[in-house]
């Protein structure tokens, strides 16, 4: 009888022992799901910030970019598309033509007047103390073939990236050149001194 009564109070710590392992078990199985629940719950609410951030940009993008030339859309689009901005910012543009730089017809070296524009430029850049983008875009004049337009555009805009790198230090990998050729007159071509307007670079500059 003894030997009964002491199995069964041993049965019976037994189970009771088991039954505050299982409770303390189960208690540890519903605190780490609340855990990850919370963290989960974090995570939602911290991805819908950052959609609600990435939403405001981009219509803060779309507002700037209805106030911008058409090439100054084709720069910052290019860039976005590119992924070389990081705050998506149109800051101003600069455009050198005859006046300033003096491009002549079927020419691409820089004057020493389009180096003194440059140098101005390069010092208001640098004062700024931003991060910048630049796209530097090659223009000509009417006369000519599509393709010759094309490549005395590039060579222009070249002169003037390899000259902001040379003479300030711009980094390579900070700028872009394209050539719009003849494609995009600030003016029309209609007598010696449109044709000298449309003879230049425009350099957008962004952030």
């Amino acid at each position: 009888m003894k030997k009964i009564l002491v199995l069964t109070l041993a049965v019976f710590a037994l189970a009771c022992a088991t039954k505050k392992f299982v409770q303390g078990e189960v208690t540890k199985m519903n605190t780490d799901v609340s855990t990850r629940i919370d963290g989960v719950q974090k995570n939602v609410e911290q991805s819908q910030e950052e959609i609600k951030t990435l939403h405001l940009k981009d219509a803060e993008i779309e507002a700037q970019m209805a106030t911008l030339s058409e090439t100054s859309k084709d720069a910052m689009t290019r860039a976005l598309d590119a992924q070389k901005l990081a705050q998506g910012k149109f800051l101003y543009e600069v455009t050198l033509s005859d006046d300033k730089v003096h491009f002549g017809s079927n020419k691409f070296k820089l004057s020493e007047e389009a180096k003194a524009a440059l140098d101005a430029f390069g010092q208001m850049v640098k004062a700024q103390n931003k991060n910048v983008y630049i796209e530097i875009q090659g223009h000509t004049d009417d006369r000519g073939e599509d393709d010759y337009n094309y490549k005395l555009g590039l060579k222009r805009a070249e002169e003037v990236k390899a000259y902001l790198n040379m003479a300030h230090g711009f980094a390579l990998h900070r700028m872009d050149v394209i050539s719009y050729g003849k494609t995009k007159p600030a003016v029309p071509n209609t007598d010696k001194e449109s044709r000298s307007q449309n003879r230049r670079v425009v350099i957008i500059v962004m952030e």
